[in-house]
């Protein structure tokens, strides 16, 4: 799948803008509606892309930004969930989520085409790697069974304020204050730390993931930038709802268990990604509405 230099720029010159935009649309308290029509939005330009590819490279090309995109974007829930986790034990106030959350995004791109580009260059050399990843994204999905939520909450602060002294308040969305000619950070900083490096857990179980779906760098790339464009609409849409999908670990560990055989299948059978989709859409849904049954204990953690 050739992809000109001039696409590769123009495409990542679009992502930017739309990073900008982001920004300027989190300037104000996000409301619930307002998370609703980002949401809607931002899933809308990540179908409109797939539209193009499928325009400029045909059908099967554009499964394949559709398969990892709808994959990315499943697992991004488990990064919202996360975020959560993380504000709520920091305390952070609403006003404040928006700007970590719009710069732990660009980290997440940032991250993500570097993992990216390092398993595009073992793939190429080394194609037994696909075992690896795939042995990999069992073990990850036994662990998720395993442990309800990431350590990388009170925990993970306790050893960053170790390396980075810290001030105890917030000071408005500043990530640093000086103090007697010293810098110190704020707990909004500490926070974003935090973030980034959840974020970076996170990219190491799905850029691995995505591979089951296709290999070609500029289809592995965009359909990760897409889908994790409107995780910050997303975390606004769900929070407050998130301790309800009680099951929701089960069914993101029953996709990346699937991801992962798939992978150490795939010297013997293809699957189609057709029905990876389908596969990845039943876990979700059959976790969602798992959640939903009225004798499951709802309550906040």
């Amino acid at each position: 799948m050739p992809v000109p230099l001039w696409i590769w720029a123009v495409t990542l010159a679009g992502i930017l803008g739309m990073l900008a935009i982001d920004l300027y649309s989190g300037a104000r308290d996000v409301t619930a509606r307002r998370a609703v029509l980002w949401s809607v939005i931002w899933v809308a330009l990540g179908t409109g892309f797939g539209a193009v590819v499928w325009a400029v490279w045909g059908a099967e090309r554009a499964g394949e930004y559709f398969g990892g995109y709808v994959l990315e974007k499943s697992l991004s829930v488990d990064n919202v969930m996360v975020f959560a986790l993380i504000f709520a034990s920091f305390s952070v106030p609403r006003a404040y989520q928006h700007r970590v959350l719009f710069l732990g995004v660009l980290g997440a791109l940032v991250m993500r085409a570097a993992l990216i580009a390092a398993g595009v260059a073992l793939l190429g050399r080394f194609q037994w790697v696909l075992y690896v990843f795939g042995a990999f994204l069992l073990v990850t999905a036994g662990r998720m069974l395993r442990h309800r939520d990431s350590g990388a909450g009170p925990r993970g602060a306790a050893l960053i304020r170790r390396v980075i002294p810290a001030t105890s308040g917030y000071h408005g969305q500043r990530l640093w204050v000086r103090r007697a000619g010293r810098i110190l950070a704020t707990p909004l900083l500490v926070v974003l730390v935090l973030i980034e490096f959840s974020d970076l857990i996170f990219a190491v179980d799905s850029i691995p993931a995505i591979f089951s779906v296709t290999e070609e760098p500029f289809l592995v790339f965009t359909s990760n930038a897409f889908a994790i464009l409107g995780l910050r609409s997303l975390y606004f849409l769900l929070d407050g709802l998130l301790y309800r999908l009680t099951y929701l670990k089960q069914g993101l560990a029953a996709v990346l268990a699937f991801v992962g055989l798939k992978m150490l299948l795939s010297g013997v059978v293809h699957i189609p990604v057709a029905i990876s989709l389908t596969v990845i859409a039943a876990c979700l849904g059959v976790a969602a509405w798992a959640s939903l049954d009225p004798r499951v204990d709802h309550r906040r953690p």
